[in-house]
């Protein structure tokens, strides 16, 4: 069953170098997104992958075409679609004096939810920390606190934006861990990531994107083969990186 239905997407902006010429950040794109799958678009910087999930989420407007989660327009019932979604962002700021209990009941009422808030650190590996601040967690735990905020409404969808960025190994693969948990569930998860291993460990399905439109789409092992079955010395076939370069023509922009 498709959970996410979006056709001809289209976001526009002035174009920062030429503010009286317009250029689509999102240039036509659709995206089919089955329930229970881990969907990862990648792209290098400035590709539109951000403002796609924006798009979804509500978050941005659509300038023109369609977006559905779970049948819902995104357009039409912005507020319908945020009960049924969580969002991880690039960043989260929260209220320094509030403990991780604290914030997580704040985010609950504001859903109008009666949650555990250990329960919900229980989830992300966080229990011991739910009297301690945001500020006081390292970078993987924040990572991981931004996810229990995300998880207070019991999400069909849950999206994520870059969301082991900055991490080490260790974090990494803590997070890896957690969002296959949280897919067993049956929780449908759409992530952006620079990370290849990470899209060839985590993704069921990638869609690349370039200067704003899908250049690719399929499983990691049919994009590996169609883009790079040349393999390097030591290994048998190239892997996510090398499509990525293939398809692109070029490395990760900064």
């Amino acid at each position: 069953m498709t959970i996410i239905n979006a056709s001809n997407l289209v976001k526009t902006y002035k174009d920062p170098d030429a503010p009286s010429k317009l250029f689509n950040a999102v240039d036509d794109i659709s995206l089919a997104i089955e329930s229970g799958e881990i969907y990862g678009i990648l792209g290098p910087n400035g590709a539109g992958k951000t403002t796609t999930l924006e798009m979804l989420e509500g978050l941005k407007d659509i300038d023109q075409g369609s977006a559905f989660i779970n049948s819902i327009n995104v357009q039409d019932e912005p507020y319908k679609v945020k009960q049924i979604i969580g969002v991880q962002l690039q960043a989260n700021e929260y209220f320094d004096n509030m403990s991780l209990a604290e914030l997580l009941n704040l985010f609950s009422a504001l859903y109008d939810i009666n949650n555990d808030p250990i329960d919900l650190l229980k989830k992300v590996n966080l229990e011991d920390k739910a009297k301690a601040n945001a500020n006081e967690l390292s970078g993987g735990q924040k990572q991981r606190f931004s996810i229990a905020c995300a998880l207070v409404n019991n999400p069909l969808v849950l999206f994520l934006d870059e969301p082991t960025t900055g991490l080490d190994p260790q974090a990494k693969r803590s997070l890896w861990d957690l969002v296959l948990d949280l897919n067993k569930t049956g929780m449908t998860i759409v992530l952006t990531t620079h990370n290849m291993e990470e899209a060839e460990t985590l993704c069921q399905r990638i869609a690349i994107m370039d200067y704003g439109k899908i250049i690719a789409e399929d499983t990691p092992e049919n994009l590996i083969l169609k883009h790079a079955p040349d393999k390097p010395k030591e290994v048998v076939r190239g892997n996510m990186e090398d499509v990525f370069i293939a398809l692109t023509g070029h490395g990760l922009r900064d």
